[in-house]
């Protein structure tokens, strides 16, 4: 069960990664620019979209990261 669980989630995290880290703005200015991400910041020189889904992809990253981890871990006993 817990298998599972853990299979649904790192598929799931997995398709978000993919699609959060489309979104980031390249040197051409990427897709991020067709959501918003013109709105900038004065204060920082970057915007608070991109702050936004810089947290949003490492917080991903992470959460598939312990996924694979705990998924190998399980697997190998």
């Amino acid at each position: 069960m817990v298998e599972l669980v853990l299979n649904v989630l790192l598929g799931l995290t997995s398709v978000l990664l993919v699609v959060l880290i489309l979104l980031h703005r390249g040197k051409g200015g990427g897709l991020s620019s067709m959501f918003g991400g013109a709105v900038s910041s004065q204060l920082s020189g970057s915007s608070v979209v991109e702050k936004n889904l810089n947290r949003l992809t490492v917080f991903t990253g992470l959460v598939w990261t312990i996924c694979i981890v705990t998924l190998g871990i399980l697997l190998k006993v």
